[in-house]
């Protein structure tokens, strides 16, 4: 293996025109530039610099040698100066995911202050459930995703999960419901009514059993969608009632109705989600803090949903 250092060493010498020019520039004694070149002619196997009476020239080989330094010492110094501008949050990459409520709600916002604050860093995202993120974040395909749970556990499962803040869920009813007016309704209000259900067996779905479950009743599955905004267009068309997440509700049809459970809300908990083991790049600490800012301005000024009774 050839000694990087030691090229640097020979370049100089074919730059100087000599041993003792090249010790000179390099602070080196003329004694430790004849060591270096000795040792790389060793590594090369070959002669690289061939002496006389006018002082020194590079053999063939040597001259070849010094062309891929040229190159080598180019391509570290990119290298030095790339790594330089990630520590600075000056240049590299960061890969996202986000579950599609966050990608709608809180990923863009996220995201734009990141870009504000972080031009050079290159920004990709991924639609996906927390579930699916999480193998990817573990092999390193992504560096942060967004996801959420009944609760949070702060590290499992070789994954590190920051709080971002707590997402209620509203029950979703036509417009023309009996129950519209009800003074104060409850799950087990809605316990013969058809339901509108979660194809996938995520957390979401089981977060919305298990409040049915505590109600006293499992619900009804007339259709099955993972899709907020086709649920709404569901519930318009009479054909159940169904619970959407706040985060689901940036957009709300005005031929259905949104109802609160109080004390029964069955609550989401939002996490950023990343590697334990991996290292946390200082574009990852940025953007979990960016998060941050966003969620508690999120909960700060909660939208002011179309609630009726």
């Amino acid at each position: 293996m050839l000694d990087v250092r030691r090229m640097r060493v020979l370049r100089e010498v074919a730059v100087r025109g000599s041993f003792s020019s090249a010790a000179e520039a390099l602070s080196f004694t003329q004694s430790a530039v004849s060591q270096q070149i000795a040792a790389l002619e060793r590594e090369a196997g070959t002669k690289l610099v061939q002496r006389n009476a006018r002082g020194i020239r590079l053999t063939e080989a040597g001259e070849a040698l010094v062309r891929h330094t040229d190159a080598i010492l180019a391509r570290l110094s990119e290298a030095e100066a790339e790594l330089e501008a990630i520590a600075g949050v000056r240049g590299g990459r960061l890969r996202l995911a986000a579950f599609e409520s966050a990608s709608a709600s809180l990923m863009p916002l996220a995201i734009a202050a990141f870009r504000e604050q972080h031009p050079g860093v290159e920004l990709s995202m991924i639609i996906t459930e927390p579930e699916d993120a999480a193998p990817l974040l573990k092999s390193g395909e992504l560096d942060l995703a967004l996801g959420y749970d009944s609760r949070v556990r702060t590290e499992a499962d070789g994954i590190t999960r920051h709080q971002l803040l707590s997402d209620p869920m509203f029950v979703a009813m036509p417009a023309d419901h009996p129950l519209v007016h009800k003074r104060t309704l409850r799950l087990a209000d809605l316990a013969d009514d058809p339901w509108i259900g979660s194809v996938a067996d995520c957390e979401c779905n089981r977060l919305v059993n298990r409040a049915c479950a505590v109600a006293g009743f499992e619900p009804r599955i007339a259709f099955q969608t993972d899709d907020y905004t086709a649920m709404q267009g569901f519930v318009a068309a009479g054909v159940g009632v169904c619970l959407i997440a706040e985060l689901g509700l940036t957009s709300v049809r005005d031929d259905i109705v949104i109802r609160a459970l109080g004390r029964e809300t069955p609550l989401r908990q939002i996490y950023a989600a990343t590697a334990t083991d991996a290292h946390r790049t200082p574009a990852t600490q940025a953007m979990l803090e960016i998060l941050q800012g966003v969620a508690a301005r999120y909960e700060s000024r909660r939208p002011q949903l179309q609630l009726v009774g």
